[in-house]
């Protein structure tokens, strides 16, 4: 019987990409980490060919690549650092892809994706809730078990989705609704508001802080209700998505809240209150921000300057005229960011919490890490210290490489890695006037700062292996 040595060679070619396709599968979604860096990854590389089109650009012409793919980074992952002028560089259809990638980024690729298949099907499978729910818990992203004992249950992550849907539309119609009477009244004809107050809703909720108008919040900055309106969109969104699910969940009933849910709300007004007490007294002299306003221009200033260096991103003042002392205070609430699994970056107020709590314990001598009644186990003290320390190391190494570069200040890369990091948006004006090398180096910092240390960790590793032995101990001397 006759061979077909061709036939079998295509029938053999298909298979063999079936089998490599299967590979690469198995490979990006055996992990939510891997998935998540695989799924903004993407978004990243599309959204930097969308920006890239003649028709995004305000002239008509195309944008060059390191400015397409800061701007792509920069949406994706809500900073709102940029190269270039957003108002004046790109066109409505370029807006319009800003604000889409930033509702995309702020929600979270992964959440929205799985909100998108409960849609569809009407129902999530064990995958799509593990998938979900690594939003809402970096421990997850870790392929062994996970205690249940926490905010988001794993049974609960359908409705948390649905909470995640309604709030975001929710709260940026109403932030929106709200901004629209002021931006008239500032000058704004009415049809242009009508989309300028949905884009500042847009971009106060996911923290990312750009502006569609020319001069920023500048033509804003004696009006006090829509700052405070902004102000109050990026409070919510930056305590997370688990907190107003918790919220609505229990109401105002505070003894039934998770711990979650306490330490972000008492962490983030503290620092709101604390960073604002700290600009106010060393900002209070300098001609160039505080010093030529009144005692109440300043200090609802100082308490602006707070809210957005936690990540907010807008600014009425010019971050490069703040003395020296409020760079190293911006470093700070930059670093600690927002809430976990919300739109803010940072390290997060839960972790700063925990390490508090931890410093303390150990001061009063105590063998367990407590609050409000209830015990932090140890696994979640070294996942906030490993926070703590990827997210020191990875702002060192870009404050380095991109000082050397650049050959700036230092003060000022390192409030601006912090700011990509963390991804607030603030800048000095050092960002708009780097190199394309270092373009490159910041948009990388950004996008680690956004997937998260602890995601990017697991995505890299292997999966977990229950050790079935213990090492004899011995300790080192500490301290």
């Amino acid at each position: 019987m006759a061979t077909d040595p061709a036939g079998s060679i295509v029938r053999r070619v298909p298979s063999a990409l079936k089998a490599a396709w299967d590979r690469l599968r198995n490979l990006t979604t055996s992990s939510p980490a891997r998935f998540a860096v695989l799924v903004f990854a993407s978004l990243v590389l599309l959204f930097t060919a969308l920006l890239s089109l003649p028709a995004a650009s305000a002239d008509g012409r195309r944008l060059p690549l390191a400015d397409a793919l800061f701007t792509a980074v920069s949406t994706i992952c809500v900073t709102g650092l940029t190269t270039v002028d957003i108002a004046t560089t790109f066109s409505p259809l370029g807006k319009v892809i800003i604000f889409i990638g930033v509702n995309i980024g702020g929600m979270g690729v992964l959440t929205l994706a799985s909100i998108l298949g409960l849609v569809i099907s009407k129902r999530l499978g064990l995958r799509a809730k593990l998938i979900a729910a690594s939003d809402s818990n970096p421990l997850r992203s870790h392929g062994g078990p996970v205690n249940e004992g926490q905010t988001v249950r794993l049974g609960e992550v359908g409705t948390l989705l649905r909470t995640v849907a309604l709030s975001t539309l929710l709260i940026e119609a109403l932030v929106a609704i709200a901004l629209y009477p002021s931006l008239v009244f500032a000058g704004i004809r009415p049809l242009e508001a009508l989309w300028e107050a949905p884009f500042y809703a847009a971009m106060a909720f996911t923290n990312t802080g750009f502006t569609p108008n020319p001069g920023g919040l500048v033509p804003f900055a004696d009006d006090y209700f829509l700052l405070t309106v902004l102000m109050a969109g990026v409070f919510l969104g930056s305590i997370g998505f688990p907190v107003i699910y918790a919220l609505w969940k229990n109401y105002w009933h505070v003894r039934r809240w998770p711990l979650h849910t306490k330490l972000t709300i008492i962490t983030t007004v503290l620092l709101f209150f604390a960073g604002a007490a700290a600009f106010l007294a060393l900002e209070y002299g300098n001609p160039k921000t505080f010093g030529s306003m009144d005692a109440w221009d300043t200090t609802f200033q100082a308490f602006f300057l707070s809210a957005m260096t936690r990540s907010g991103g807008f600014a009425v003042v010019d971050i490069g005229d703040l003395y020296g002392s409020s760079l190293i205070v911006g470093c700070m609430l930059m670093f600690v960011g927002g809430g976990s699994a919300s739109t803010a970056g940072g390290i997060k107020v839960t972790t700063l919490a925990v390490l508090a709590l931890a410093v303390w314990s150990e001061a009063k001598g105590r063998q367990s890490v407590e609050a409000f009644g209830r015990r932090i186990p140890s696994d979640v003290q070294r996942v906030a210290l490993s926070v703590v320390a990827w997210g020191a190391t990875i702002v060192a190494l870009s404050t380095i490489t991109i000082a050397q570069i650049s050959q700036a200040p230092v003060s000022d890369v390192l409030f601006d890695v912090i700011s990509g990091f963390a991804t607030v948006g603030l800048s000095t004006g050092l960002t708009a006037e780097l190199s394309d090398p270092a373009v490159y180096v910041m948009a990388l910092t950004i996008f680690m700062g956004r997937i998260g240390t602890v995601t990017l960790a697991a995505a890299v590793a292997a999966t977990s292996r229950s050790q079935l032995y213990s090492l004899p101990v011995e300790r080192p001397i500490v301290g």
